[in-house]
């Protein structure tokens, strides 16, 4: 996986690019709801297998999941802005698992769970995988894995962020 710091700022970025007065409660659940795919790192303490379906990277890592939290929290909070809570809750939950198939670690995301069991990753496979756990966090690897994020999500993310940011006060 891709560390929380790179999903919580693919999600920030995509609230920003696509409601620039995004509120705090839309950032919060666009974080939340980027990083709550790895709740299911929870299955190994059930003796949940990896390939599982509910196994890491499973069904919580899928489209349809993705559809049912973004769903169900816009309804809940999205007031008179049901529509694009959907749309940044949406697209923030499931850019974790599209993070996570440009890895380079892992046995691929299931991304169609429960409709096909099967594991994909994407060509592009330059992101180092985050180790599970914070403690192994702090580690070369982890240095690794933060210099990876920089160069792959954060510099990205920035760029789109300032180019936004011109184009809007520039009028």
């Amino acid at each position: 996986m891709a560390s929380i710091f790179g999903h919580g700022l693919v999600a920030y970025t995509t609230s920003k690019v696509i409601d620039s007065r995004s509120s705090k409660l839309l950032l919060l659940l666009a974080i939340i709801s980027a990083i709550i795919p790895d709740i299911d790192v929870l299955a190994f303490n059930f003796g949940i297998p990896y390939s599982h379906p509910f196994g890491h990277r499973g069904f919580t890592h899928s489209i349809l999941f993705a559809i049912i939290w973004s769903a169900s929290l816009a309804l809940y909070f999205g007031k008179n802005r049901k529509l694009i809570f959907s749309i940044v809750l949406f697209l923030s939950t499931i850019s974790h698992g599209i993070l996570d198939a440009m890895t380079n670690g892992g046995r691929g995301v299931g991304f169609f769970i429960p409709f096909d069991n099967t594991r994909y990753f994407f060509p592009f496979r330059e992101i180092i995988v985050s180790p599970i756990g914070v403690e192994n966090f702090f580690s070369e690897w982890g240095m690794h894995v933060i210099i990876s994020e920089l160069k792959y999500i954060a510099v990205p993310c920035l760029i789109l962020l300032a180019v936004i940011f011109y184009v809007k006060n520039r009028n």
